[in-house]
């Protein structure tokens, strides 16, 4: 008898587990296209988190989005230190759980999905962006939140349009 889990059991199937890394890796496809930040640690690696967030799930969301900001971290080499950008990657993973919340449990179609977008990149720029407070101080953190916030606003339109264009298709099922 073999002790390995049965995948079926645990709801961690093939599929969703290739979905999962097709997404980590458009994160990581994402992590290249860098806005200008004074940390150099804003980009399109989020995008990929939220739009599957909304289309599979929280978790996946979640695991996609942390391990996207890490992707960003290790290619800007880590500007806020390792601890602090772990502490982003785990608000990074609130704000895709938060967004899939808001924009398909608590409220349905486009109004769902243009409050996730607005909650997704308040709390992605302004609650995430805190962590650098911890490193630079408010100096750091009033410097780096118009980056922050363009970013958040175009990686969050961008997984909202890309899900509601394909919502009621097979793609998602």
């Amino acid at each position: 008898m073999s002790d390995a889990p049965d995948l079926k059991k645990s709801g961690w199937t093939v599929k969703r587990i290739a979905i999962v890394v097709i997404f980590i890796a458009l994160s990581a496809v994402g992590s290249l296209v860098k806005i200008p930040s004074p940390i150099g640690a804003a980009g399109l690696d989020s995008c990929p988190g939220f739009f599957i967030a909304l289309a599979f799930g929280y978790l996946e969301g979640a695991i996609v989005i942390a391990i996207g900001h890490l992707i960003i971290g290790v290619t800007t080499g880590f500007p806020m230190t390792l601890p602090i950008h772990m502490g982003v990657a785990v608000c990074m993973a609130i704000c895709a759980v938060v967004f899939r919340f808001v924009g398909i449990k608590l409220l349905k179609g486009k109004i769902g999905l243009i409050a996730a977008v607005i909650i997704g990149t308040l709390l992605n720029s302004f609650g995430a962006g805190l962590m650098a407070v911890f490193v630079g101080g408010w100096g750091l953190y009033v410097a780096i939140l118009p980056s922050l916030l363009f970013a958040s606003v175009v990686n969050t339109i961008i997984a909202a349009i890309a899900f509601y264009s394909i919502r009621n298709s097979k793609l998602l099922n």
